[in-house]
């Protein structure tokens, strides 16, 4: 019984740990700019209109409407790498992890349709990854500017 309960302890400890650690590990994005019509949609929430100074955070999706555009910025390195958002697009900040502390950034942005153009700081390190992921194909770089693009057949 004795034995049962110190697993049990342990395992609730480490369940813990691995909690704060990603809590802590955990990066965010804000909205720099909406112009148009913007949404945001978080894991708990319905979509409601984005604002200017929002903090985004992992798991978050942001849709554009027709004549919208909107400007995110995540945070690297203390740098900031922006996304603008073209009209009609809709994105998930589908992975941020990684901070100032920890060896690496881990960024991957799932583009489902519309248009983005990404101005990527380097990369952290050799093991860090940004990636844009289409319905298509996955997008990997180590810092620079580039657009990336999803056509609807609707």
């Amino acid at each position: 019984m004795k034995k049962i309960i110190l697993l049990v302890a342990v395992l609730v400890a480490m369940g813990s740990f691995s909690c704060a650690y990603a809590l802590e590990n955990s990066r965010q994005g804000t909205i720099v700019d909406v112009k148009g019509v913007v949404e945001v949609q978080t894991a708990s929430e319905s979509w409601k209109a984005a604002q200017k100074g929002m903090i985004l955070a992992q798991g978050d999706s942001i849709r554009t409407q027709k004549d919208s555009t909107a400007l995110i910025g995540i945070e690297d390195e203390g740098k900031m790498t922006t996304v603008e958002m073209k009209q009609n697009s809709k994105l998930q900040l589908a992975v941020l992890l990684g901070g100032k502390e920890a060896p690496t950034q881990t960024t991957l942005l799932d583009l489902s349709m519309g248009e983005i153009l990404v101005k990527a700081q380097k990369v952290h390190s050799e093991k860090s990854k940004f990636e844009v992921k289409t319905p298509t194909s996955v997008v990997g770089i180590r810092g620079t500017t580039f657009s990336v693009a999803v056509e609807t057949t609707e």
